[in-house]
């Protein structure tokens, strides 16, 4: 990849006539070419800082990475920086260190990598630009902020509990790093990981550090922003409001002032999402990466980086403790803990002395179902409500039905514009057809399209479909649905999942949103719906995500009072996963799947990327592959260690098509990290250059979490 490149647009030579220059500057702009950009400045310009440059017509707003002595272009094709952004210092040397290695491993330039980043307003040249400008959003952002400033609230602080003997071991663990290392921290739902972190965080407080809390959903943010608050963030007369919490569903205001009083050290403790991770911290001491096996941790768009992966970077690169916590963790993290790459600790008991919920497996394949319910599943529900318990139904699919079917022909509402079937959902308006692919909506026709048959029938179900059932079965019990249909508007979540915790609903259905994170105090049942449908999918990780999304939600029951039971509807009862749920046994089930993995030579074991080709025709996206699978075979001179990978051949994706873009694979294997990264970074070269005259779009994902 070229270190440098000029502007392709031809420049002004009057208003860019470098003589007057005192230096050259090397710029990491936000477009999908590769390499910087040299400019030259009249002013100083420190690394790290933003500047205005003009890149063919257009402004952009970029990032100084280099001051060389010589520009990598002819001084004469240089253009001008157009002006020097101050509003806030330069970027640190560690952050930029991080930026570097992520577009280095990820395979992206370094300019895709650095601007995203930032908050938005950072990176547009409209927020420096007009009359209303006034010195550049942090400016403005901090002249509201004065304002504001009498009006914040005391938050009392509580008193930390007692840890039980476990929980001491672990934060001992975590102490005895010395400053530097990853603790994987394996504690069963209920076993008092929060606690353990909290003492963690502390002693990193005391030392005069900041703190790092990640969550993989937005979602879990509210409950732990609440623990956090109450344990360490107060306001107003108290002092200043150590706490800063950012993910992406803040608006562009909010996320700047977070991420500002991160930077410049006032928030002592930064709780986030996935992109926390890119965030500059002054004096990180901790990181705490919660529910590490979560797939929410990768991105799945831009820089497809895993935040789990460069946590542990960057904790390695600034010698700060890492903690990995999660009730069921990934098998490479595991795999790093066996070898001892990881240092460990386990919490095997729950905080309070209460029992694991019983997994009950109830064999399905001869009893006759109501609406996807057992006989035995509805008396236990029954039951519980009775008992004045919470019941909590889990089907990871959203919507009323997942396809609309005429009895007649066979009809199938089909997406016109993707390989998948629009799902039925029932909305205020009535009832419609929504494609969760491409998110194409469609009316419920009043006939067959195809033979004009009025009987048309939902098949299978979704979460609003086993709302309305339940409703009927249960008149008299509360109902409170939560999916990503429910939780759409601002602030939805919080409400309804603060209904639930307050005894204000009997009954919860749910998705996958429901599984993770939640300590409900009066749950006593958890009926799981639809669990094999994961069981025989294509991707390999398949079994370990299942495994985990069980194991989440089997520990929402019971954690706070005895005999609270799990009962999964299922034809497989004896498919070992399900079995190790059984015995609440991750240990064997991550044993048995790792040999098995091992056997195969696949992740942890083997080192994976993807590249994937979109086009309005699928030849023409295999074909990019079949080109891009000879570019190595062509010049196996110029690709290091080329013996070492493995390529397979191209192959369309199981759901080929989206809104109109059919799309294809090809996986890229090896058992050297370090050969595959050496490959790859020729490869991209390559792959650019034969890009530019092929009508596809491409992308490359280094360890893909999907396939």
């Amino acid at each position: 990849m070229p270190a440098s490149r000029p502007i392709p647009a031809a420049a002004d030579q009057d208003a860019n006539n470098p003589a007057s220059a005192d230096f050259y500057v090397r710029v990491a702009l936000d477009v999908p070419l590769p390499g910087l950009f040299d400019y030259c400045s009249a002013q100083t310009v420190e690394i790290g800082q933003r500047v205005i440059v003009p890149f063919g017509r257009r402004q952009l707003v970029g990032m100084v990475v280099e001051l060389p002595a010589v520009p990598a272009v002819a001084p004469a094709q240089l253009r001008h920086v157009e002006a020097v952004l101050d509003d806030l210092p330069s970027m640190p040397a560690d952050w930029l260190a991080l930026m570097r290695f992520a577009a280095r491993y990820y395979q992206r330039p370094l300019g895709e990598v650095i601007l995203p980043a930032l908050p938005p307003p950072l990176r547009k040249v409209a927020a420096y630009t007009g009359k209303r400008a006034a010195g550049g959003p942090v400016r403005r952002m901090e002249r509201r902020l004065k304002k504001a400033a009498a009006k914040q609230a005391v938050v009392a602080t509580a008193e930390a509990p007692t840890l039980n003997d476990a929980q001491r071991e672990a934060v001992t663990a975590i102490a005895a790093l010395d400053g530097h290392g990853v603790v994987l921290l394996r504690g069963i739902t209920g076993s008092g990981k929060t606690e353990v972190y909290l003492h963690a965080a502390q002693r990193a407080l005391d030392h005069g550090r900041q703190v790092l809390f990640m969550v993989p959903e937005i979602n879990l943010t509210p409950q732990l922003e609440h623990v956090l608050r109450s344990r360490f963030g107060v306001s107003g007369a108290q002092g200043p409001d150590i706490l800063a919490v950012l993910h992406s569903g803040l608006s562009d205001g909010e996320r700047l002032q977070a991420w500002w009083r991160a930077f410049k050290g006032d928030a002592r403790v930064l709780l986030g999402t996935r992109m926390a991770i890119t965030t500059p911290l002054p004096e990180l001491g901790l990181i705490v990466v919660d529910e590490e096996h979560d797939a929410s941790y990768k991105q799945q768009d831009g820089l497809r980086y895993s935040a789990r992966d460069l946590a542990v970077w960057r904790g390695h690169d600034l010698g700060v403790p890492v903690v990995l916590g999660s009730a069921t963790p990934s098998l490479e993290s595991w795999n790093h803990a066996l070898q001892g790459r990881y240092a460990s600790a386990t919490l095997n008991r729950r905080a309070r002395e209460v029992a694991l919920p019983e997994v009950r497996m109830v064999d399905t394949r001869r009893l006759r179902l109501e609406q996807g319910f057992s006989p035995q599943l509805l008396d236990a529900m029954a039951g519980r409500l009775a008992a004045r318990q919470q019941v909590l139904v889990f089907i990871n699919r959203r919507g009323y039905a997942p396809v609309l079917s005429c009895t007649s022909c066979g009809w199938v509402s089909q997406c016109p514009q993707c390989s998948a079937y629009t799902v039925l959902h029932r909305l205020r308006s009535g009832a419609g057809l929504q494609c969760h692919h491409c998110g194409g909506r469609a009316p419920v026709p009043r006939a067959c399209p195809t033979c004009g048959d009025l009987d048309l029938k939902p098949m299978g179900r979704g979460t609003q479909r086993i709302e309305e059932f339940l409703g009927e079965r249960f008149p008299d019990a509360r109902l409170a649905r939560i999916d990503a249909d429910s939780t759409r508007l601002k602030g939805s979540a919080q409400a309804l999942f603060a209904q639930v915790h307050d005894g204000e609903v009997d009954i919860l259905v749910g998705t996958q949103m429901v599984a993770k994170g939640h300590d409900f105090a009066n749950l006593g049942l958890v009926g799981v719906l639809n669990a094999d449908s994961m069981l025989f999918a294509h991707d390999f990780r398949a079994p370990e995500r299942l495994f985990a999304q069980l194991m989440q939600v089997a520990g929402r029951a019971g954690r706070h009072q005895a005999g609270a039971e799990v009962m999964l509807q299922t034809d497989y009862p004896d498919q070992p996963v399900y079995r190790a749920l059984q015995r609440h046994d991750y240990v064997g089930f991550a044993q048995y799947a790792l040999d098995e993995r091992r056997a195969l030579g696949l992740p942890p074991f083997a080192y994976q990327a993807l590249l994937m080709a979109e086009s309005r025709e699928l030849a023409l996206a295999l074909q990019f592959l079949h080109d891009a699978r000879r570019l190595p075979q062509d010049a196996a001179a110029a690709y290091p260690m080329l013996e070492q990978v493995m390529l397979y051949d191209p192959v369309p994706l199981r759901v080929v098509r989206v809104a109109n873009i059919e799309r294809a694979q090809l996986l890229v294997e090896s058992p050297s990290r370090p050969a595959l990264q050496h490959f790859l970074t020729r490869w991209s070269e390559d792959l650019f250059a034969l890009g530019r005259d092929a009508r596809v779009r491409y992308s490359l994902e280094v360890d893909p979490f999907e396939i």
